[in-house]
């Protein structure tokens, strides 16, 4: 039996009760997208909302509708950081404890986060699917209302309200892109966006890693995936929501999946040319449209849903995200083992104006000839066209160069 579909009604009631609670985000243009794209696009900011994500939306929705008797058993819910933080603020706004479950490599900033906004943090597998039977098996021990990261109607119309605020801040909007762990965004999304605007299209990013929403598709009903590896921990879900699933089917028009390494090039972007800071899983949509994986329509609204990332894995990204445009290079560079050689080495990359960053000297491989030196080298270009120069300035001059394409 298909579910019953969350209304436009149900959006507009939650809006309505979040107006005092949630900000409406800015939507700023991102020029390097347009120039790609051939016409506008926009970036829905949900990165700056309360709590760091468009989370706190559904969470408080459906904590504010919970009875007096329900609140007092308290909440319980299950995230890698961003439904973490929602439900902590509002459950905090709403005068009731929560106690959260999270996979035991979640962020620590997203940890300290939750317990910052009052909530009680519980370790729990090692992947918010193994978290969220975690928490409700503490729900049936306790009694406490479980509040689902994106499958169940609250949530649903919560998360909607971003697509009523698109409509009104670019009412000629014809594409809305975003990202999809469990679902509940888009499903919120699409219902607003097709009631309002059925000639809008509406298109889904996952991660390549954690991609369970294509297979449902084709089976016609949600499937758990075996796996989930990906630097998008907040969209790392195995498996889409009954619910979710119900409205994706209908509603959404295309879904797609990009790599990690599409989510970094996306994210230094953004940090590099829109000064804006998001997290992998917010910027999923970005990455699909920068990498060209889909044919759209402009003007576009890609929604940055969240920017809540580990300082150290923003340090990891970047350098993830420099490799991935061309601009880290990798070599191994075999020379004669005589004085100056290095010398002379460095001294061509920098008449090449590349920057080198590490070098190792290797004399005692047994692969090398009697005589013969290997250097390692990082060096920093300009990009995917200077790091080609560079190497065949090296191969021209009589260096024997072999590049390391799994750097990152």
């Amino acid at each position: 039996m298909t579910p019953e579909l969350v209304s436009l009604a149900d959006i507009e009631a939650a809006r309505e009760r979040l107006r005092s609670v949630v900000r409406t985000t800015p939507i700023e243009p991102c020029r390097p997208l347009s120039a790609k794209l051939g016409g506008p696009t926009w970036l829905k900011c949900e990165n700056l909302q309360r709590a760091g994500s468009y989370k706190v939306r559904g969470a408080y929705v459906r904590i504010s509708r919970l009875s007096e008797e329900e609140r007092a058993r308290g909440v319980v819910a299950a995230s890698a950081g961003n439904h973490a933080q929602g439900v902590a603020l509002a459950a905090g706004l709403c005068k009731t404890r929560a106690t959260v479950f999270m996979p035991m490599g979640a962020p620590l900033p997203k940890v300290a986060a939750t317990k910052g906004y009052g909530a009680r943090v519980e370790f729990a597998g090692n992947t918010v699917d193994e978290a969220l039977v975690a928490a409700q098996e503490f729900a049936e021990r306790t009694g406490a209302v479980f509040i689902h990261p994106f499958d169940h109607p609250d949530v649903i119309a919560g998360q909607g309200t971003v697509g009523l605020e698109i409509l009104e801040q670019r009412p000629d909007v014809q594409t809305i892109i975003t990202g999809i762990g469990g679902g509940g965004l888009i499903s919120g999304l699409a219902v607003a966006a097709k009631a309002l605007r059925p000639d809008i299209t509406v298109i889904g990013v996952q991660a390549a890693g954690a991609a369970a929403v294509p297979p449902a598709l084709r089976a016609g009903r949600p499937v758990r995936i075996p796996s989930v590896a990906t630097i998008a921990d907040g969209i790392a879900v195995g498996r889409c929501g009954d619910l979710t699933f119900a409205h994706i089917s209908k509603l959404v028009d295309e879904v797609v999946t990009v790599t990690d390494e599409e989510i970094s090039r996306a994210l230094l972007m953004l940090l590099e040319r829109g000064k804006m800071v998001a997290e992998p899983a917010g910027s999923v949509g970005v990455a699909a449209l920068l990498a060209g994986h889909i044919q759209v329509k402009t003007p576009v609204v890609a929604v940055v849903s969240g920017g809540n990332i580990d300082p150290l894995l923003m340090l990891r990204v970047i350098e993830h995200g420099l490799s991935a445009a061309g601009r880290y290079l990798h070599v191994n560079v075999r020379c004669a083992d005589r004085p100056g050689q290095l010398a002379a080495l460095l001294s061509l990359i920098a008449e090449k104006r590349a920057n080198v960053l590490d070098v190792a000297h290797q004399r005692h491989d047994p692969r090398l000839h009697l005589g013969e030196v290997e250097v390692e080298l990082s060096v920093e270009t300009r990009g995917a066209e200077h790091s080609d120069q560079l190497v065949s300035a090296l191969r021209a001059a009589g260096y024997e160069v072999d590049v390391d394409t799994t750097f990152s």
